[in-house]
């Protein structure tokens, strides 16, 4: 499936993906192929994409993602810095 995340800045990432993990603001949840069509809000966390052995993390401070047709785009509203994750 393909993944598109943006922020009011930059896409940061666009790709291809096996797997994606979220942190939804009631919780982590994980999509996968031919998932059924969501649109969520999303929580400060790490969002993980696998595809193959590969796996890239990137840090969100919230936003919302949607669904569709194996399609997934998250809107972020921006990245979290590695020192700001580590103190939190």
């Amino acid at each position: 499936m393909q993944i598109d995340i943006l922020t009011p800045e930059k896409m940061l990432y666009s790709g291809e993906a096996d797997r994606i993990q979220l942190p939804g603001t009631v919780g982590k949840f994980e999509i996968l192929q031919d998932h059924a069509p969501l649109i969520s809000s999303l929580a400060e966390g790490e969002l993980k994409i696998t595809n193959g052995d590969a796996v890239k993390k990137i840090l969100i401070s919230g936003g919302f993602v949607e669904v569709l047709n194996n399609n997934v785009t998250v809107l972020a509203e921006g990245t979290v810095s590695a020192t700001s994750a580590e103190e939190a």
